[in-house]
């Protein structure tokens, strides 16, 4: 039975990468007619909305200890891990972006390394995660030969992965306390949106509903609501409770393979020989990381 539930896990997290892969083509069509801030604000409490009305009771924490963790993982991955990352892009290339921020899995490792029990690492992680990031650039670059750098995007880019990295490990936190994924879940958008709310007056913020009207920007507004933030970090968070951060957290590298092939098949972009190299070499990073954690824990089991 405990083999089953790791199994789902880990399509769970895969499900899930799929998803966060083709969110690019839904915010760069809202991006004609909305801001980042707007897309971010109005994803979440659409995925705040959906999870309270699958499960509307109201999750009230043992002690304030538990409480902290929650706010802080809503600060870490809702808030702070998508501004930076949109603010990013503003002073950045995409590219840049997109091999920087598949550097979390490495920064989730350390910080479990020294944070969490049970999550020790060994040295063929690292040859994984060097194999991967070699791929990803691979991916990101897409035949273009260049990384050109831009110190302020690329900083932020980091501080992004660096978030999500916190928010990987306070939702193993988290999944300790024994609650509902969906009610942490919901716990965790709730304040998601209210650290939030200082970034609505502080960028370009509109309400202005109308927008909506338009089946094309309601139909992606849902997508990115229901799909990739209520449907998605309720997976991921299931996932990571049960495999523990580090191991889920290594799908990440598929993301930039997930994002190139949809945009081939769905905007028709180019795929060139070198985004393809990449893609074998991501998914070679992920074996051996996967592969190297799996071994270790096997180890631990028969001890």
């Amino acid at each position: 039975m405990k083999e089953h539930r790791l199994a789902a896990a880990h399509g769970s997290a895969i499900i899930t990468i799929f998803i966060w892969g083709t969110t690019f083509i839904a915010t760069k069509i809202l991006l004609k007619d909305f801001t980042p801030i707007e897309i971010l604000f109005f994803r979440f409490v659409i995925g705040y909305a959906t999870l309270f009305v699958i499960s509307p009771k109201v999750l009230k924490p043992k002690c304030w200890r538990e409480e902290i963790h929650f706010a802080m993982a809503g600060l870490c991955g809702v808030t702070l891990y998508f501004l930076l990352e949109n603010i990013a892009l503003t002073y950045t290339f995409a590219s840049n972006v997109g091999i920087i921020i598949s550097i979390a899995p490495i920064f989730t490792a350390l910080l479990a390394h020294l944070l969490l029990d049970g999550e020790k690492l060994e040295q063929r992680f690292f040859f994984g995660f060097i194999a991967a990031i070699m791929g990803i650039s691979l991916v990101a670059l897409n035949g273009s030969y260049v990384l050109r750098l831009s110190p302020m995007g690329d900083l932020l880019a980091i501080l992004a992965a660096l978030a999500w990295a916190f928010y990987s490990i306070l939702m193993k936190k988290v999944s300790s306390f024994k609650y509902s994924t969906i009610q942490g879940t919901r716990k965790v958008f709730l304040y998601g949106l209210i650290f939030m709310i200082p970034a609505l007056f502080i960028f370009d913020f509109r309400l202005n509903l109308v927008r909506l009207t338009s089946a094309g920007n309601l139909f992606n507004i849902l997508y990115l609501g229901l799909g990739a933030s209520a449907l998605c970090f309720a997976t991921w968070n299931w996932s990571v409770s049960l495999l523990g951060a580090v191991k889920t957290s290594v799908y990440i590298y598929l993301v930039p393979v997930v994002t190139i092939v949809t945009s081939a098949l769905v905007l028709d972009e180019k795929i060139t020989w070198m985004a393809l190299l990449g893609a074998v070499l991501t998914l070679a990073g992920l074996y051996i990381s996967q592969y190297t954690i799996s071994v270790k824990a096997k180890e631990e089991m028969t001890l």
